[in-house]
């Protein structure tokens, strides 16, 4: 396979890519070497940069995301494993989605209890709000392989067009049209995850506010123009202080 020449567009998904990795290790997000968080290359050609597999989230750097296409198989020379399998949630999503540039996936203490409840998010705190009305749940089919190809099929319609969903008895899923967003959208789910387990654990009541109340939030969330960017920033600027090694 011939080398690849890089455009500026891919040098800078690479860095955002490796950033989003370092900061999923960094705030404990990970599972070890599995799961994944992926982006659309430019172009026509469905071609898309995912983690070398075996990696821990903070060993990635920008030059060692692998190049693999639709079907989550390397599409660039490389001597780094890549997980086909592994991809399957993200090519199901991939190519019906247009808008998904950048998919996460997590396996997430919090996120997996919360996937493990029948009713999702609870409605128990503004961050809970931006998630409990709008985000999708798909059920559980067993381990996401190559070898169930018609459960894409039904992952991609329980998602239709939400940005978050819960894979029950799994973890945790978003999208976003740049690495920054989906980033944004994965911690505070997750965040809603955290918050929902430890009120659950004090053993009291539980205060839910209105369904009005609840819809109101969520439309206030929505037409948030911001969608994170600020935080990655700012979050960019750390990484560039104590990691700036994931550029490489």
């Amino acid at each position: 396979m011939k080398a690849r020449t890089m455009t500026q567009d891919e040098q800078q998904l690479r860095c955002d890519l490796a950033a989003a990795y370092r900061l999923i290790a960094h705030f404990d997000m990970t599972d070890l070497v599995y799961t994944h968080l992926s982006v659309r290359l430019p172009g026509d050609a469905n071609r898309f940069l995912v983690n070398p597999y075996g990696y821990l989230f903070e060993e990635i750097t920008a030059s060692s995301l692998v190049v693999v296409d639709a079907d989550g198989l390397p599409a660039q020379a490389t001597t780094h494993d890549v997980n086909p399998a592994g991809f399957v949630i993200h090519s199901a999503i991939h190519r019906q989605r247009h808008d998904a540039a950048c998919v996460m996936h997590t396996h997430t203490l919090a996120g997996m209890a919360v996937a493990a409840q029948k009713q999702g998010i609870l409605p128990l705190n503004q961050i809970s709000m931006e998630f409990s009305t709008s985000v999708a749940l798909h059920p559980y089919e067993g381990i996401a392989a190559d070898d169930n190809m018609s459960e894409r099929e039904r992952l991609v319609a329980d998602l239709g067009d939400a940005t978050a969903m819960i894979l029950q008895n799994h973890g945790l899923l978003t999208v976003g049209t740049s690495v920054a967003e989906a980033f944004y959208r994965m911690y505070y789910l997750d965040q809603a995850c955290r918050i929902q387990l430890a009120a659950q654990a004090a053993g009291v009541p539980l205060n839910i506010p209105s369904e009005a109340t609840v819809a109101r939030t969520n439309t206030q969330f929505v037409e948030e123009a911001d969608k994170g960017i600020l935080v990655w920033k700012a979050l960019l600027r750390k990484l560039d202080r104590e990691q700036p090694d994931y550029k490489d």
